[in-house]
């Protein structure tokens, strides 16, 4: 920013008191990228409908030509400003409004310069000046124009000053329509040289805006940026994604081509994955410590949900003990092996009803279960090693990032659904304790809110049904439906899982708050979940000890590792297990890819490369072993796996035009949290029935929110939908609201919401076989995104909602 004026008296010595403090800030300015950004051409669309300008104006005097200026707007007829101060703006221009110096410093407060780098320094253009400034008392954004008779020379870097440039707004403005962004706008258009050259020959005002609007056209056209820049308060950056090659057929070829890169990408810096931050410089042993404990609950809490619910719908063949080993086994093996060990794997809501589905069928047909699970786990694993050796991942680079964030916050919703079901049922339970009232209050909460597992990659829905639904689970001797309400129980139950709740998130939060050392807050932030937990279940089983919670069903069995006897099936019920098997590849398939996807956004700076074709490959043979012995089958799960990144990564605030917003630096990509976190699950196994028993269920239930509240602090369309409920002045200065038109944001919010009620419709349904086609309607949105959505809102506006900056 060049401080534009003239210094009274400036001989004057210090026994006067002339001498002061002036604060001076110089900041770069991206420029306005006409092809782009929509509020560039409505700036100057809007500009030519009240235009103001001076033309020939005759003043020497700085002063004299700003006072003019202000003049004009504020006698404008078309720009009429009731409560407009002349005086009043003039002093808001110049250091000196409310200084108490008496005026001896009058230099411009805010101005943007053109700048050139060269091989001596910075080379301001002195030809034209852009002056901006806000006043209480405008309605309305101005700017006014003014060119000079002669060359003025009015100090240092303003010698020969031929234009002049008044931008004057409200305080409170939008974003992109701050004084700063206006001023941007037609200070790139002044950067051009022979721009101004053809001003310098207009006679008229129909001349000079004929002018501005061949040079838009122009900027428009321009696909580089000219070498000067704009020097003034703020700076951004802004990357463009490129467009993706349309795939072809030859792409899924050679096979295994896909397997050979990703070991090519990742055995270099696979002894890195140890050795960073534990050697060497930038040592993060504290940080991997708290991330592990973070890992080992996130992973736990689940595992015992679906163990317990396994367990009854399997009647013992898979239960608590084998779903801990098979979590810390596959795990392990996961985090040793695999090429982007950031992702976390864990069983998941539709692998426990596949499980349901294939007990039913063996009930049905009488078949062997631990067979027929063997060989629809056989099968599915089969068809994931086709799909990584024909390199099919590559499929997933069609899922743009809208309908990545359509699907995790649909998971996020669901988090928050089942936890209200799981609160409510206590209630019916505890708070009432009818059994015929009980029974309506189900039967309407079933139909209201579709209970069922829903078809996502958490545990939290399945957790409901395995321990609420019938008394028979519940080894507590007060969950006979015959006994009288225990109310305590049930409000004991909701202010433990608020209090779960509060706790985690306060502390996840607590990294941005003054207290302490900011070492310590980011302990403190990083252990919110495990801290919680334990927290409010101590609370729980010892300070509540006369009230009676329910808790989870254990039975201890002699072996862990008997493989299923293979040979036991007829042909036709091997056929049967390969359709299966088939079905459970496809949520495999996607669910793995698009997790992985998620961790691997670009605003995670990870620099190690992504391995999905081997992953793929790795998950089938971990998959196809616990398929032999009869343990729950596992892949990646969201929101785990982008929250183990977000805990690794170091995260800085930045500010921009008023706005707090927080950017990844890097992420330390480390095997050491995943290894930690499994080994500590497998030694998990010492401590059932005793102490993992008195965890209890609402403590669970505030897990689920806390999840779903801390996972969607990214995501792009609850920020969107948040914009519905803001003024338009405390809209953040996102790449989405500088390149599309508001209306048109709103529009495409709309239609993703549509596309979220039909996830929900299907996800949710109380009818298993309606959730068993889940996986399609996931594919089915890929031609929505290409085929529908272009019909409705411009493929440039898309493209621009999809971008990652």
């Amino acid at each position: 920013m060049s401080q534009n004026g003239y210094l009274e008296d400036a001989a004057e010595n210090e026994s006067t008191g002339g001498c002061g403090l002036l604060h001076t800030s110089r900041k770069y300015l991206k420029l306005k990228n006409f092809k782009e950004e929509i509020r560039a051409h409505r700036d100057l669309d809007g500009f030519l409908a009240r235009a103001s300008i001076i033309l020939n104006e005759t003043a020497t005097s700085l002063d004299d030509v700003l006072r003019a200026m202000v003049h004009r707007i504020a006698h404008d007829p078309n720009n009429f400003e009731p409560d407009c101060n002349l005086d009043l703006l003039m002093s808001m221009l110049f250091t000196d409004a409310g200084a108490p110096m008496e005026g001896k410093v009058h230099l411009l407060s805010d101005t943007i310069r053109g700048v050139t780098a060269t091989a001596r320094g910075v080379q301001y253009q002195q030809s034209w000046l852009c002056i901006i400034s806000t006043s209480k008392s405008l309605q309305r954004r101005h700017v006014c124009i003014s060119r000079l008779v002669r060359p003025q020379n009015w100090g240092e870097n303003s010698c020969e000053v031929r234009f002049v440039i008044l931008v004057l707004t409200p305080p409170k403005m939008k974003s992109t329509k701050t004084a700063t962004e206006v001023g941007r706008t037609f200070a790139t258009m002044f950067l051009d040289i022979s721009f101004r050259q053809k001003l310098l020959k207009t006679r008229t005002e129909e001349e000079f805006k004929e002018a501005l609007v061949l040079q838009r056209q122009l900027l428009t056209m321009v696909n580089q940026a000219p070498t000067v820049s704009l020097k003034s308060h703020s700076i951004s950056s802004v990357s463009f994604q490129r467009p993706h090659k349309p795939l072809q057929p030859k792409d899924f070829l050679p096979v295994g081509k896909g397997i050979r890169e990703d070991l090519a990408r990742r055995i270099p810096v696979y002894s890195m994955d140890f050795t960073d931050g534990i050697i060497g410089k930038n040592k993060a042993v504290g940080k991997y410590i708290t991330t592990t404990l973070f890992l080992y609950f996130a992973c736990l809490l689940p595992t015992i949900a679906f163990g317990s619910l396994n367990d009854e719908n399997t009647n013992g063949a898979i239960d608590v003990q084998k779903t801990v080993a098979g979590q810390s086994i596959g795990g392990l093996l996961y985090a040793l092996f695999s090429g982007q060990p950031l992702v976390v794997l864990l069983t998941t809501a539709p692998l426990a009803l596949y499980i349901n589905v294939i007990r039913g069928i063996c009930d049905d047909y009488d078949l062997d279960f631990n067979t027929f699970y063997a060989w629809t786990g056989l099968w599915n694993s089969f068809f994931l090693v086709l799909y990584a050796l024909f390199n099919l991942s590559l499929i997933m680079s069609l899922f743009k990032r809208s309908t990545e964030e359509i699907i995790a916050l649909f998971i996020s919703i669901t988090f928050v659904l089942d936890a209200v079901k799981g609160m409510v049922k206590i209630f019916q339970k505890y708070y009432y304790g009818n059994v015929g009232n009980q029974q309506i209050h189900y039967n309407f909460l079933k139909s209201l809110l579709g209970l069922g597992t829903s078809l996502n990659t958490s545990f939290h829905t399945t957790l409901n049904t395995s321990l609420l639904a019938s008394p028979s689970e519940l080894t507590t001797a007060s969950s006979h439906s015959t006994e009288s309400p225990h109310r305590d129980t049930a409000v004991l139950s909701l202010l433990i899982m608020l209090g779960t709740l509060w706790l985690g998130y306060t502390l996840y939060q607590f990294k941005k708050s003054p207290y302490l050392h900011p070492y310590m807050r980011e302990i403190l932030s990083d252990c919110a979940l495990p801290i919680s937990v334990l927290t409010f279940s101590l609370i729980c089983s010892y300070g509540f000890q006369e009230i009676k919670m329910s808790k989870f069903r254990y039975n201890p069995r002699e072996s862990l590792f008997k493989v299923a006897e293979m040979h036991s099936l007829t042909l036709g019920a091997i056929g049967s297990a390969m359709g299966l098997g088939f079905l459970l590849s496809m949520i495999f398939f996607i669910e793995q890819n698009l997790v992985a996807a998620l961790a691997n956004a670009p605003e995670n700076r990870l620099a190690k490369g992504t391995a999905y074709h081997w992953d793929l490959l790795l998950v089938a043979i971990i998959n196809a072993g616990l398929s032999m012995f009869g343990m729950p089958w596992i892949h990646a799960a969201y929101p785990h796996s982008p929250m183990h990144v977000r805990a690794l990564a170091l995260v800085e605030e930045r500010v921009e035009n008023g706005h707090i917003y927080e950017t990844i630096m890097n992420v330390r990509e480390t095997r050491l949290t995943t290894l930690g976190a499994s080994i500590l699950v497998g030694f998990s196994l010492l401590m059932l029935p005793f102490p993992l028993q008195w965890i209890p269920k609402p403590v669970l239930y505030g897990l689920f929110l806390y999840i779903a509240l801390t996972s969607i602090d990214a995501n792009q369309l609850f920020e969107r939908l948040a914009l519905l409920l803001k003024d338009q002045a405390s809209y953040p200065p996102t790449h989405y609201i500088r390149r599309v038109p508001q209306r048109t944001i709103h529009y495409f919010t709309g239609l993703q919401v549509l596309q979220l009620l039909l996830l929900c419709v299907f996800g949710m349904s109380p009818l298993p076989y309606m959730k068993m086609i889940f996986p399609l309607i996931m594919i089915a949105m890929i031609p929505i995104r290409y085929k529908l959505l272009p019909r409705i809102i411009e493929a440039k506006y898309l493209d621009a909602m999809d971008a990652e900056h």
